[in-house]
């Protein structure tokens, strides 16, 4: 089906896919903006809703190109111009409860109690227990508080192997049990790939005779072209094959080796990464033959499997609106400009207003790992404050490099006053979370939401927390004073003093604070 909408005077549209945020807004001035969802990544919906009450949905990806004042779109199932009110809001909620409504499950609301440490940045692909375990007392030592902590890709053999490498983790149960006997929860590294050479690539596709792998002989693992082979994809680690989740033999395979993970080590669930709807997507399948599956349902599919775990997150959703999911965002640059700092708040207030409500940000300091080994890179030390800041009132905040490695002494206080900031307001933001488990309502809202037809629409460096928190950070490298746009009502400046709103006021913003208003109450 195709379609054409002519945006009214005045209408501003948010929508599509969370890696091309920055042209948000779109409106009639817009020229340029183009999407296809069957090559789109991190999360992705078939929606868009407008400032004036109106909403677009289909159920299969959409094709768009917005300019000249009109969207021109194409599915392969109907397209849908639907009307919920007047206001953004009003748009939201007429699509979520139509399209897809939450069931009021709450991802654990450990994720949203204190920091959640990624090792990535530290350790890049060498991931090894003695480094990690030296990382983690580092956090409690330097007076965070213990959390969620992720072990990312590299603790691994290879890919296709669900188990620890034995020669960087010797003894992975009792890693786990001192990081258990420490606080934390600890989650995995997964992606749906393996390797196209070894011993598993060959069992799983000629057959189990010997049960190695959990299985009987003749197994048909893996996403499949039309003449039987596996389907090999390009990634960001080279080729491999890609496990098929609309199979149960699939589900049944890979959730064998995670549940091993969590029976034998202790695991606690799983970062799962890949499956990207473009990695199924026929056109990149490396030899070339069509499959009989499509790319949006193999993508739901993987979506679908994680949730059977208690602890899981995604980066790269089709479809993931009101699953009530931990949604990441992709990963950002060391940068203040391009895909860094700058970047991020537009990503985050989309992901809401596509019902991703329950969102962690990228890692502070930008999760980019490649910048570190530019030739004569140096960590910007006002920059990772301000990322820390930034991510303080949101849901969630995630640290990977450590700031005792990356900072100053003085910095490093600043960088855990922003850690030790979104614990003072944990209560708070676990009530938005229960809230919103059943309203689907983002908890990191846009002023257009919140405030409907009071010049707010464009407005992409501040945003609320709930309904009572204001927040402006810092997103420009030397500013020490920030321009803060107030809503109707009286607010509290840090909690403290009180200014009126429905007016612009500059606040000072020296490096160790983060500008945000508490709503007054009374």
């Amino acid at each position: 089906m195709k379609l054409t909408v002519k945006m009214l005077e005045g209408e501003y549209w948010w929508g599509g896919s969370v890696a091309n945020a920055e042209p948000m807004p779109l409106s009639a001035s817009t020229m340029g903006y183009e999407l296809d969802m069957y090559y789109g990544y991190n999360q992705t919906m078939p929606l868009y809703i407008s400032s004036l009450g109106r909403y677009i949905w289909s159920e299969k990806p959409l094709r768009v190109s917005a300019s000249e004042g009109e969207f021109r779109l194409e599915s392969e199932a109907d397209i849908i111009l639907g009307k919920g009110g007047d206001t953004l809001r009003e748009a939201y909620l007429a699509a979520s409860k139509k399209y897809f409504p939450f069931s009021g499950k709450t991802p654990p609301l450990k994720f949203f109690d204190t920091a959640q440490y990624n090792t990535w940045m530290e350790f890049d692909y060498n991931q090894n227990q003695k480094d990690i375990l030296e990382y983690a007392h580092g956090i409690v030592e330097n007076g965070y508080a213990p959390g969620i902590l992720m072990i990312d890709e590299g603790w691994q053999k290879h890919y296709g192997i669900w188990d620890f490498d034995r020669a960087k983790f010797p003894n992975p149960k009792a890693m786990m049990d001192e990081l258990h006997a420490m606080g934390f929860k600890v989650m995995l590294w997964v992606v749906p790939l393996v390797n196209c050479a070894g011993r598993e690539f060959f069992l799983a596709t000629e057959g189990d005779a010997w049960g190695m792998i959990g299985g009987a002989g003749g197994k048909n693992y893996f996403l499949r072209t039309d003449d039987g082979t596996p389907a090999i994809v390009k990634w960001w680690n080279g080729y491999s094959a890609i496990l098929n989740f609309c199979k149960e033999e699939d589900r049944e395979f890979l959730g064998r080796q995670l549940d091993f993970l969590i029976s034998e080590y202790g695991a606690d669930g799983f970062k799962l990464d890949g499956g990207i709807i473009g990695m199924y997507n026929p056109k990149r399948v490396i030899n070339g033959n069509q499959t009989a599956y499509r790319p949006d349902d193999l993508n739901i599919a993987w979506n679908e499997f994680g949730a059977r775990y208690e602890y899981s997150e995604y980066k790269d959703t089709y479809k993931g609106g009101g699953k009530g999911a931990i949604s990441r965002l992709q990963d950002r640059h060391h940068s203040w400009e391009g895909k860094g700092i700058n970047s991020i708040l537009p990503a985050a207030l989309l992901q809401g207003l596509i019902g991703h409500p329950f969102i962690c940000p990228d890692m502070v300091g930008g999760g980019e790992w490649s910048n570190k080994y530019v030739e004569g890179f140096k960590c910007d030390e006002e920059l990772f404050i301000r990322m820390a800041q930034l991510s303080a009132l949101f849901p969630m905040i995630q640290f990977s490099w450590a700031p005792w490695h990356a900072l100053s002494k003085e910095n490093q206080k600043l960088c855990l006053d922003a850690a030790r900031l979104h614990q003072a307001f944990g209560e708070y933001i676990k009530e938005q979370v229960r809230a919103s488990a059943v309203s689907g309502e983002p908890i990191l809202r846009h002023l257009e939401y919140e405030y409907p037809h009071s010049g707010y629409e464009s407005i992409n460096d501040q945003f609320l927390l709930g309904s009572d928190i204001l927040v402006a950070p810092v997103l420009k490298k030397g500013e020490r004073s920030r321009r803060v746009v107030l809503p109707e009502g009286r607010w509290l400046f840090l909690g403290e003093t009180e200014y009126e709103g429905g007016r612009t006021v500059t606040v000072d913003a020296p490096l160790s604070v983060l500008p945000y208003f508490v709503r007054a109450k009374g």
